[in-house]
């Protein structure tokens, strides 16, 4: 009879599990497009030996990295990456915050553009001194 010890389980840890997604999202042999949904945390968990919260950790990497979108009691869904960052429901508030930022630095530019065109007209349509 064979005495020798097993190897313990190597249970994944969340940086692994979000690894393997993310080859599995972007990767040349991709297993998941935009669109697609990824396993439930809850099954995922069960499947791969480890705790909900490892799972939901993974899923928060990546979603923060903008590459999945979760929506409560939907899932988690492959982000399709056409689609500008933190404007689709799910999507990581960092980007949420981000875009909303964005828009009204883009805005103020705009205001700003307009002002210096007005400045640029007044300026321009002033006659010179006479010498």
């Amino acid at each position: 009879m064979d005495q020798s010890p097993k190897a313990p389980k190597q249970t994944p840890t969340a940086k692994e599990i979000a690894a393997q997604f993310r080859e599995k999202i972007t990767g040349p042999d991709r297993d998941y497009e935009p669109g697609d949904r990824l396993p439930a945390a809850r099954q995922l968990a069960k499947a791969l030996g480890v705790q909900l919260m490892t799972v939901q950790s993974a899923f928060g990497q990546l979603r923060d990295e903008g590459l999945v979108l979760t929506q409560q009691g939907r899932g988690t869904f492959v982000r399709d990456p056409a689609v500008p960052l933190g404007s689709e429901p799910g999507s990581s508030p960092a980007f949420t915050a981000l875009a909303t930022e964005l828009s009204t630095i883009h805005d103020a530019l705009r205001q700003l553009g307009e002002r210096l065109d007005r400045l640029e007209r007044l300026v321009g349509s002033e006659t010179p001194p006479s010498p």
